[in-house]
């Protein structure tokens, strides 16, 4: 067994067993530890400005990334007309850019801020770090080997269906560039390691919320004599 075996072939798999079983074991047994801890009381203005661009970034790249996996045609159709190539190209580039200023925002936040660095624990640094990495390599990638809207399709497009069904090609990720790969491994290393992490709680959608009657809430207090 090769390396490439072993990071594109194998280790995907580890990752999402990681990724639904402690997901899993840690809503059921531990319910109350899926929780955003937020830290927006300790500093407010760089955790916006952060936490804004990095996730509205990252989420719109991942809405892209999921077009390219489930309609690969309708996006080679969409880039057969070139002004529409370059838009999509230069907006995900953008957007990318977007993400990885403010993943980088909310890690210098927590290293520099004492009160946000108290409160901080080793994942929390980790999982910054492995969002910075993916936010990284996937601007190099669109800046160093253009137009992945068209080579997507064709090469990171069979290669996550093939894990998805059981019938691994690792040897589509081979002949990528470097920046490539990495970029692809830490997908997999985020969903090894996003289990362990508070970002856990934004799969707990609070759909009980919708169907609930209204909360009234009463401010009761005291009055000076």
């Amino acid at each position: 067994m090769n390396w490439s075996t072993l990071l594109f072939g194998v280790f995907p798999y580890v990752a999402l067993t990681l990724a639904v079983a402690v997901t899993a074991y840690r809503m059921i047994y531990r319910p109350f530890s899926v929780s955003a801890q937020s830290s927006q009381l300790l500093e407010q203005k760089r955790l916006f400005f952060g936490s804004v661009a990095m996730h509205w970034g990252l989420v719109l790249v991942l809405l892209g990334h999921l077009v390219a996996l489930l309609l690969p045609k309708g996006l080679l159709l969409w880039n057969a007309v070139p002004v529409r190539l370059y838009l999509l190209e230069i907006t995900g580039l953008a957007l990318g850019i977007w993400a990885l200023f403010g993943t980088y925002l909310l890690l210098a936040r927590r290293i520099s801020v004492a009160r946000v660095r108290a409160a901080s624990t080793p994942m929390d640094y980790l999982v910054l770090v492995v969002i910075l990495i993916s936010a990284l390599t996937g601007v190099l990638t669109a800046v160093l080997y253009r137009y992945g809207s068209f080579w997507f399709p064709a090469v990171m497009t069979p290669y996550l269906w093939s894990i998805l069904t059981l019938q691994p090609r690792p040897e589509l990720i081979r002949d990528l560039p470097f920046w490539t790969q990495l970029h692809v491994f830490n997908f997999w290393l985020f969903l090894a390691v996003f289990p362990f992490s508070r970002l856990v709680h934004i799969i707990t959608v609070p759909l009980g919320y919708v169907l609930r009657p209204w909360q009234i809430v009463i401010w009761v207090r005291k009055l000076a004599r």
